[in-house]
């Protein structure tokens, strides 16, 4: 098989910002409208016809924003102000949507002081960013038969990030590892 057609066929995803479709003016097949104005005010139920002939009157646009529902809405606005505000609403929600993440900061139960002093600076600056961090202790061969230093590494650090987080529950083992979840104050 040539590169080329090996090439071929990989398919390649990319995000696609998925347009929504919206009936204007004569596209409305619906008989009775609800018709709402720019501001959002309400103007009643209404044949299309008149609708139409409102629209026209205010040099504006009717456009269908709820199909679904009986009658279907429709909003006397200009079509290109009105995709502007639909944009604008949808950065909006970007921008309230950012999500808290789970940072996680691992440790050995026999680390040195220096290399435990950069982690902890480092799940501090987590913990400033409004993140979530979880301390892992991870346990290896006869590690495991010495489990008290895990527990008193632990303590250790969550009192050093005292003052920056709060814990969120009590230490639990997964495995080999023994972890602890830590929330931002605030």
């Amino acid at each position: 098989m040539s590169l080329r057609l090996k090439f071929d066929k990989i398919s390649f995803r990319r995000k696609v910002k998925i347009k929504r479709y919206y009936k204007l003016n004569q596209n409305i097949r619906a008989e009775q409208v609800r018709v709402v104005d720019e501001k959002g005010a309400q103007l009643g139920v209404m044949p299309i016809g008149e609708a139409l002939f409102r629209a026209r009157q205010q040099g504006a646009d009717l456009i269908e924003v709820a199909p679904d529902a009986k009658p279907p809405v429709c909003k006397i606005i200009d079509f290109k102000k009105f995709k502007y505000q639909e944009d604008k609403k949808q950065r909006e929600g970007k921008k309230k949507g950012l999500k808290q993440e789970t940072k996680e900061v691992r440790f050995t139960p026999f680390i040195a002081q220096n290399d435990f002093d950069i982690r902890i600076n480092k799940a501090k600056e987590f913990l400033k960013e409004k993140n979530r961090v979880k301390l892992t202790v991870r346990f290896v061969g006869r590690q495991l038969s010495r489990q008290e230093f895990g527990h008193k590494l632990l303590e250790k650090a969550i009192d050093q990030l005292k003052d920056v987080s709060k814990k969120d529950g009590e230490p639990k083992w997964q495995g080999r590892l023994l972890t602890v979840n830590l929330k931002p104050l605030g």
